[in-house]
């Protein structure tokens, strides 16, 4: 055998052995794929795990996802119902479900978010600027059983005379009526009859986060502070009162006190005078004359100063003990 034979014997062993791996393929779980011929699909999808064999050097194998995948939208700014400027940051979960209609429609994953952004972004603005802010905030109406609940404890507190410190609602809770979770679906429902057009499946839509656009938000926020400053103020002008009805009860409890035993020292101090004055009498009444004495003893003392002048008789009834 010539040098010759050998070259294309070996040739031909490499091809052969390149066209037997090349007759195989691989297919790993959480992937499927669509066998092309010269750029063009053939056949159906191939969705199951495993070793599979094409046609060598002709087909070529693309494999597509086929596990659930995110798509994470941008906040935009959309006017609501009752014209309130919001942001609303939205997330979704979708599939490929017919991959062969995903590479004929978008090719890829990245031509897939391209037209998500467009589908998801548009059916949310249209979903939000339809209905009002709360829609899309709130999810029931138990905050509004809450209050009801709140406001006839204080009703009862009122008619029981107690003091109310409870903070008051401000402003009227608006109920809903379909709620951010129904607001989320018919998101899905409307952009799920788009994307079955590019073989995808939208799972679920979710709103992560809405927030005020920023001048917005600020003036929440000082209305919020306001509102605070106003509750605070009430509940200091109810210690307030409370400070005061204290203090009166405790300046009539006091009164009543010293009242009490002011009459109680006089009935004590009566008592007792009358006690002298009957000693007094009882000891007097022994001998009149030293009871008129003492009299006139008082009288004269009472009467009497350096200061004093009298004119009188020396025989005047009132000098009868100077004798």
């Amino acid at each position: 055998m010539n040098n010759k034979s050998i070259t294309t014997l070996s040739i031909i062993i490499f091809l052969s052995v390149v066209g037997v791996f090349n007759s195989f393929y691989i297919l790993s779980e959480g992937k499927q794929a669509i066998v092309t011929e010269f750029g063009k699909p053939i056949g159906a999808p191939i969705t199951y795990a495993g070793l599979h064999f094409k046609k060598p050097f002709i087909h070529d194998v693309r494999y597509i996802d086929k596990r659930i995948l995110n798509w994470d939208g941008y906040p935009n700014q959309i006017p609501t119902k009752d014209k309130k400027y919001i942001k609303v940051d939205t997330t979704a979960r979708w599939k490929i479900i017919d991959a062969l209609k995903f590479i004929q429609t978008v090719q890829n994953e990245k031509g897939a978010k391209a037209r998500l952004d467009t589908i998801l972004d548009g059916h949310t603005r249209d979903v939000i600027s339809s209905h009002n802010l709360v829609e899309a905030v709130r999810d029931s109406n138990e905050i509004l059983k809450n209050i009801q609940f709140k406001k006839a404890e204080i009703e009862k507190k009122k008619s029981d005379g107690k003091a109310i410190l409870e903070e008051e609602i401000a402003g009227e809770i608006e109920a809903i009526e379909v709620g951010r979770e129904e607001l989320s679906k018919m998101i899905a429902t409307k952009a799920s009859a788009e994307c079955k057009a590019l073989g995808i499946e939208i799972i679920d839509v979710q709103l992560r986060r809405i927030s005020y656009e920023s001048s917005v938000e600020r003036k929440v926020y000082e209305r919020m502070i306001s509102e605070r400053q106003r509750i605070a103020q009430k509940i200091r002008s109810i210690g307030k009162g409370e400070k005061a009805k204290i203090e009166g009860r405790l300046s009539k409890d006091l009164k009543r006190i010293q009242s009490k035993a002011y009459r109680k020292a006089q009935e004590i101090k009566g008592r007792a005078q009358g006690k002298a004055a009957a000693i007094y009498a009882k000891s007097l009444k022994l001998d009149p004359k030293f009871y008129d004495f003492m009299k006139s003893m008082e009288v004269y003392k009472k009467t009497m100063n350096n200061n004093s002048k009298f004119i009188l008789s020396s025989d005047s009834e009132f000098f009868k003990f100077f004798k």
